[in-house]
């Protein structure tokens, strides 16, 4: 029986999202207005549990406002996990500060809290942590490191719309969130992002930023961008987040259905939940341990060729974040005091295949499994491959299959 393809993504956008824009375009009204400061009150009210929202053009204009309106000293250092992706660090690197990167935990992919204080020096300033594939950090520790040395917290939640801490919506727990409404996001606005902060002094900065440093026309308050959301994206991300809630419980169902499904697999590392995490799965991810780099490819094509789930490679790359950026940025490439380079390079080198979709639940779980299985029969233990070694001790050899538990038919993740 011939395999229907599956390819890497595609957003969900219906019939209601295709109303809501010709509503707002039936009203002339396209730019910034009524639909943009009803967005920013239902998500407020729906996801971050009522604090300021500010809703700009993309998540890394969510990142790079917050992080201006933050108001860094000269110089300023700002730790980020060195698995991420780009904007983290070049947000950071834009508003004038100097990224420094920690390693991640090797089980949940995000800031390893060690990692992170033994970054700190006398100009560090602020820990922004990354919420990577819906997961929460483990933000009682980093606030615990932040409040001993007197930093900031900033929370990057682009991949992790709804996820919590026992209850506690993440983009709550430091000085601000932001979300990014990517098309293969948790929920889209086509293009957007959101600030999210329970401070409203730092709330008004990021909207004067946002829109010349006005708040009302013509009255320039401070410099700032042009970096405002749309009606027409408004609109669509409103009709999205009433379907939030839905998708999020099909992605834990999913989830479920593919830990249930290669719990038995020989050498696959389901994703780590710690109790009273919500993760709300943007992406589903697997480690095979044991793998080499070459393995790790060879399940990736055997994913494609032999099961029809198309794959693809993300590597980081903000070990190559130095003063070729800025001018101001140090010339010493931060990670490689904390970050062993192997772990970049094959470790953490992750496939970013399409989730499965409700109509395809059972059969994408099977693929995944059996694939999986089969697999790992042929090569477990295998001598054709060297092992690598990434602190002179361990064997773990690992590699990173993301699948995104799907809530439609076909869904990409990036930012």
């Amino acid at each position: 029986m011939e395999r229907a393809f599956i390819p890497p993504a595609k957003p969900l956008i219906g019939d209601d999202e295709r109303q809501a824009v010709d509503d707002v375009l039936a009203t002339g009204m396209v730019v910034q207005g009524p639909q943009v400061k009803a967005f920013e009150e239902e998500f407020s009210e729906q996801v971050v549990a009522g604090v300021n929202c500010v809703a700009v053009n993309s998540g890394t204009s969510a990142q790079h406002v917050a992080t201006l309106a933050s108001q860094l000293p000269e110089d300023a250092e700002v730790i980020v996990p060195s698995f991420t992706f780009a904007a983290t660090g070049n947000s950071v690197a834009i508003a004038g500060a100097n990224p420094v990167f920690a390693d991640i935990d090797v089980n949940t992919f995000t800031l390893d809290p060690a990692s992170v204080e033994a970054a700190i020096t006398d100009k560090t300033v602020a820990i922004e942590v990354v919420h990577l594939y819906g997961l929460p950090a483990n933000m009682p520790a980093i606030l615990e490191i932040a409040k001993k040395h007197n930093l900031l917290v900033f929370e990057d939640c682009a991949q992790a719309h709804a996820a919590s801490i026992n209850g506690k919506p993440v983009g709550t727990f430091g000085s601000w969130g932001s979300f990014s409404f990517y098309p293969t996001k948790n929920m889209t606005s086509l293009e957007g992002g959101m600030v999210t902060t329970a401070d409203d002094e730092l709330a008004r900065r990021c909207r004067l930023i946002r829109n010349q440093g006005m708040e009302k026309q013509y009255a320039n308050e401070l410099v700032g961008l042009n970096n405002r959301m749309t009606d027409v994206a408004a609109a669509v991300g409103r009709t999205q987040l009433k379907k939030l809630a839905g998708w999020t419980k099909t992605r834990k169902e999913n989830a479920a259905k593919l830990n249930e499904g290669l719990a038995s697999v020989d050498g696959v590392v389901t994703p780590t939940v710690p109790e009273g995490y919500s993760h709300v799965y943007h992406q589903y991810t697997i480690r095979l341990e044991g793998a080499s780099g070459e393995e790790r490819d060879a399940f990736r094509d055997a994913l494609k060729d032999e099961w029809q789930v198309a794959c693809s490679p993300w590597h980081p790359t903000l070990r190559v974040l130095n003063c070729r950026t800025r001018k101001k940025l140090p010339a010493r490439l931060s990670p490689c005091r904390f970050t062993p380079p192997c772990r970049l390079k094959t470790w953490i080198a992750s496939l970013r295949p399409c989730p499965p979709a409700p109509r395809l639940e059972r059969e994408s779980h099977d693929i995944i499994s059996t694939r999986a299985a089969s697999h790992r029969k042929r090569t477990a233990y295998s001598r054709r491959y060297p092992r690598h070694r990434f602190d002179g001790t361990s064997p773990r050899a690992q590699c990173t299959l993301n699948r995104r538990v799907r809530t439609g038919r076909h869904c990409r993740s990036q930012r």
